[in-house]
């Protein structure tokens, strides 16, 4: 029986309705689409390139005016930014592109996890993670250390920050559904 929950990699189930805070690098994706469709699993399901902010988030029957405008509100005190992805970093089994500067992400992040705390990144399952670019979650290390090294080659790449996206899980798929913009 199909409950209408998938499994995208490294034990996280997402059913239908599930949330995400993001933000979406449509700039970046050329770069790395390939090797996400090929190794990242949320790339298989619609996530373009992007560093999540929060997941997961509130599901979406609970996301009404509310909750819309306290998010709204809440990235308006935020200044858009420019990251730049110099380098390729890991974490154990992922490969990702390090943003720099971080802190602004880490304020995004750190904002919302604040504003609802019962909705700790990653459900508080892996502590603190730093901002990132997923670009591999399969594969092994050897197939990291060559996609690493030909990533390596075509950086650095810089991306606009003005947005924060709130994604859905509908249909099997990651599509985007409001958007936050970033100092009002």
């Amino acid at each position: 029986m199909d409950t209408g929950t998938r499994d995208f990699g490294e034990d996280w189930p997402v059913a239908a309705g599930t949330t995400a805070l993001s933000v979406l690098l449509p700039d970046v994706d050329p770069l790395v689409r390939d090797w996400r469709a090929r190794y990242d699993t949320a790339a298989r399901y619609g996530g373009t390139a992007h560093v999540t902010v929060l997941f997961p988030f509130l599901h979406r029957d609970r996301i009404r005016g509310p909750q819309q405008a306290a998010l709204a509100a809440l990235y308006a005190r935020h200044r858009p930014f420019t990251v730049t992805f110099d380098r390729c970093g890991s974490f154990p089994g992922v490969l990702h592109l390090v943003p720099e500067p971080a802190a602004p992400l880490r304020a995004l992040t750190g904002a919302a996890a604040a504003r609802w705390p019962s909705h700790p990144p990653y459900g508080g399952l892996l502590g603190a993670v730093e901002p990132h670019l997923t670009v591999a979650i399969s594969g092994g290390p050897r197939v990291h250390r060559r996609i690493a090294a030909q990533l390596t080659a075509r950086l650095p790449v810089t991306a606009r920050v003005s947005r924060v996206e709130l994604v859905v899980h509908e249909e099997g798929r990651w599509l985007p559904w409001l958007g936050f913009p970033l100092g009002g």
